[in-house]
């Protein structure tokens, strides 16, 4: 178990992936679903309140700044236009599927089936944005997901109770951001093969 000041990196590295991801933004090379984006920020704020009844310490700071991140792009997607992918009828499927996931997970009362309707409703939002960075992959950064991955290993080696409401969300994010990572990049990855 690492010392809990590794969390100044988490903050650091969350930062630098985000500035990136937002200029690319600005800059028009990034297009953000905002289907996935929405239903990321909204699991991600519900996961961490579940995580810190469970008895999360500062573990859950990789996951809250992967919420406030995503909110924030939301926010400046739609205040720059032509900022977002156009969402089309797959895109509004898979999210009302998550939302239903997340309104099954703040029912359930039970932290750990609430935290695998949590991971549910995050894994199905991915869906739009794997499918788009896989036929696309110019549309994404890929550095906001790596330092996704990077923050929450961080968090996960600081983790003073295991028990599976606290380190699972951590393990999906590192998990679905390795995907996305793929699908941007697995041309480049093939060439070296």
């Amino acid at each position: 178990m690492l010392s809990e000041k590794i969390v100044y990196i988490i903050v650091l590295t969350s930062f630098l992936g985000s500035f990136f991801y937002i200029k690319d933004i600005f800059l028009g090379k990034t297009k953000p679903n905002l289907v996935s984006w929405f239903i990321w920020s909204l699991a991600t704020f519900i996961g961490v309140f579940f995580q810190i009844k469970a008895g999360a310490g500062l573990s859950v700071l990789p996951i809250f700044l992967a919420g406030f991140i995503s909110f924030l792009i939301i926010i400046i997607s739609i205040l720059r236009k032509n900022a977002y992918w156009k969402i089309n009828t797959f895109d509004i499927i898979c999210g009302l599927i998550s939302f239903f996931a997340l309104l099954l997970y703040i029912f359930t009362h039970n932290l750990t089936i609430s935290i695998l309707f949590a991971i549910m409703s995050d894994a199905l939002a991915y869906i739009p944005t794997i499918i788009k960075s896989w036929n696309f992959p110019n549309t994404e950064t890929g550095l906001l997901y790596t330092t996704g991955i990077i923050n929450n290993i961080l968090g996960l080696l600081i983790i003073k109770s295991w028990i599976f409401p606290i380190y699972s969300f951590s393990i999906s994010i590192i998990l679905f951001n390795l995907v996305v990572l793929f699908c941007i990049y697995r041309k480049k990855i093939f060439k070296f093969l």
